[in-house]
């Protein structure tokens, strides 16, 4: 028997370590990642300002996996009635049961020049480009002419941006040398969040001289202005975008929508943010590491129970499937130096928020056994506080 998990970002990983504790031995565990490594992505927009953060945040499968194989392959179709994945190669894998964890790809919507002429931030060397583009705004920016940046799209990670680009100005003591705008189509910042943790975010935006435009949605991109939806042209320096999402071409760019068990065939399950999932409360669950991580150790849990019913079952019906049911503790973001987070309905800011975030981040890494990179996160963030 084989289980296939595809993908091994929060979803894959947490997936395939679980399955780990809780399939037999004789069941084989195969996951198929592109690079080989783990990422962990809500920390690449730090890289930008901190190269030295990129081996922190990265994590070798083999030193964290016991018994799955890695087989390191870019999956190109998965065919869930017929139970087979197509690798890039051309090779075929046939499977017993798969988790789909392969994420999300950035969605530019079609709009005209927007891919060809805006940096996405999906991996390191999207951060790369993205840092070196800014310094060369910045060398090409005067107080009295500065250099445009323009962030399409105010999500977390485009407020994360936002903040990291204009703290890593002050750094460079080019503040008044280059002038951030955040836009957002839909009229607030973080606007599928609550409105007390939106408002902290704008407060911080703003403390950093971020320029926020809300309401405000993208119709086109050349080499040097954004044509807005109103008509108006933006000038740009240089143009980053986190404007929304789509499916991995796996799944022909579609993020297939699944019911509360995450189960898109007999087999077949889809995790992370490759899914639109509703939860067990009829909830839409936000594409969130939190909830791509909840959901994997869900999904083992029920393939654990079918690969049971497989090996000891007789006649007896499929084993009842437990539902998913998304409750959050809180959310975390980042903004430059700082940080917003919400613990039920407080929202903190400040020291205690950063602190927050420096433990989260450093505990998921020690739950997926990387200790060593949670050890020097810590002491990363540790320097930077001196």
């Amino acid at each position: 028997m084989r289980i296939a998990v595809l993908g091994a970002g929060y979803a894959g990983l947490t997936l395939a370590r679980k399955l780990e504790r809780t399939v037999p031995d004789d069941v084989e565990i195969l996951v198929v990642e592109r690079t080989g490594r783990h990422l962990v992505q809500h920390e690449v927009h730090r890289v930008i300002r901190r190269p030295s953060l990129a081996d922190d945040i990265v994590v070798e499968l083999d030193e964290v996996l016991d018994r799955a194989g890695v087989r390191r392959a870019e999956v190109v179709d998965v065919d869930p009635d017929a139970g087979v994945v197509t690798l890039a190669s051309g090779e075929r894998i046939d499977y017993d049961y798969a988790g789909v964890c392969l994420g999300a790809e950035t969605a530019f919507y079609d709009l005209p020049g927007v891919e060809d002429h805006a940096a996405p931030l999906k991996t390191l060397d999207d951060a790369e480009r993205i840092r070196e583009e800014f310094l060369d705004a910045l060398s090409a920016g005067r107080p009295d002419d500065p250099a445009r940046v323009v962030v399409g799209g105010a999500g977390l990670s485009g407020v994360q941006v936002a903040g990291e680009l204009a703290a890593f100005a002050r750094e460079e003591d080019a503040s008044e040398s280059v002038t951030i705008t955040l836009l957002e189509q839909l009229d607030e910042v973080a606007p599928a969040f609550p409105e007390n943790f939106r408002a902290a975010v704008r407060d911080q935006l703003e403390a950093r001289d971020v320029e926020i435009r809300t309401g405000t949605g993208v119709a086109s991109a050349d080499d040097d202005s954004i044509e807005l939806e109103t008509g108006e042209r933006l000038d740009y320096d240089q143009f980053v975008w986190t404007g929304g999402i789509r499916g991995p071409d796996a799944l022909d760019g579609e993020r297939p929508a699944v019911k509360n068990t995450l189960r898109l065939g007999d087999g077949t399950f889809v995790v992370g943010d490759a899914a639109r999932v509703v939860d067990a409360d009829g909830e839409p669950v936000p594409a969130s590491a939190q909830a791509a991580v909840r959901e994997a150790r869900s999904v083992a849990e029920n393939v654990a129970k079918l690969v049971e019913y497989d090996r000891e079952g007789d006649d007896m019906f499929e084993p009842r499937l437990d539902p998913f049911a998304f409750d959050s503790p809180g959310w975390l973001v980042s903004v430059g130096d700082g940080a917003v987070a919400q613990v039920g309905p407080t929202v903190l800011t400040g020291r205690a928020a950063k602190a927050l975030k420096t433990t989260v981040g450093a505990g998921y890494l020690s739950s997926v056994g990387a200790i060593r990179n949670a050890a020097d996160l810590v002491g990363e963030e540790l320097g930077y506080e001196r």
